[in-house]
């Protein structure tokens, strides 16, 4: 009971500190916006330094929505009727302008149905294609393959980039942990997505896929009769 306690005051205070930081960094977002519109003709240094405060505010941001999901995930219920393909087909279609700036395609095959949460189950998958994307090989694909068989729905999501180094495999998937392959990220995506999956009472696993990439695996129980 009192570690329970522990990790409810836990949770609490990561989204409180969460939710009191989005106000200032929006405020800092949309000053350092409207600066670079008002001011275009800086000296390359400074719009560089500009432009570094910009990435690093919008990477802030983005840590702090991540950490809010993180504190709520236990309260939200899980009893939507979730069809697994044509969620896929809308995070594609979202994430389509990202693909094409690589062009990366998207392609799925397979079907299943659960139930859960549908909006955890969106935010893990759009997670792990736009990461999929972003770490993929330029000119290359990201498939996702659903299945369902013995009560449980399969979901492998691959990209055909560099993979994971090895010795960096076992350690990925934990909050904040950043690697030589996600210098540019957060630490707490993969850490999202598994505690999405953990949720739903199923398995995420990691692996480098034969032929190059990254393969995802998540085994979620249908939960239906």
């Amino acid at each position: 009971e009192r570690l329970d306690a522990g990790f409810t005051a836990q949770r609490q205070f990561t989204g409180n500190a969460a939710h009191e930081l989005r106000t200032p960094l929006a405020l800092m977002q949309a000053q350092l916006d409207l600066f670079s519109a008002e001011h275009s003709d800086l000296l390359p240094e400074t719009a560089d330094f500009l432009r570094l405060l910009r990435e690093q505010t919008e990477r802030m941001t983005q840590m702090t929505k991540t950490l809010l999901e993180m504190s709520e995930l236990r309260t939200v219920p899980c009893t939507d009727r979730i069809e697994i393909a044509p969620m896929i087909e809308e995070v594609f279609t979202d994430l389509a302008p990202l693909a094409e700036k690589s062009g990366i395609s998207l392609e799925r095959n397979g079907d299943g149905a659960m139930i859960g949460s549908d909006a955890l189950i969106y935010r893990l998958l759009f997670n792990l294609t736009e990461n999929a994307i972003r770490y993929g090989r330029p000119d290359g694909a990201v498939r996702i393959a659903v299945s369902e068989a013995d009560g449980n729905v399969q979901i492998r999501v691959r990209d055909h980039g560099p993979g994971i180094p090895e010795e960096e495999l076992p350690f990925v998937k934990q909050k904040f942990y950043k690697g030589s392959s996600k210098a540019r990220g957060s630490g707490i995506g993969l850490a999202v997505c598994e505690g999405i999956v953990t949720m739903h009472g199923g398995t995420l696993t990691l692996e480098n896929a034969e032929g190059g990439g990254t393969l995802v695996t998540i085994c979620i129980p249908t939960g239906e009769e």
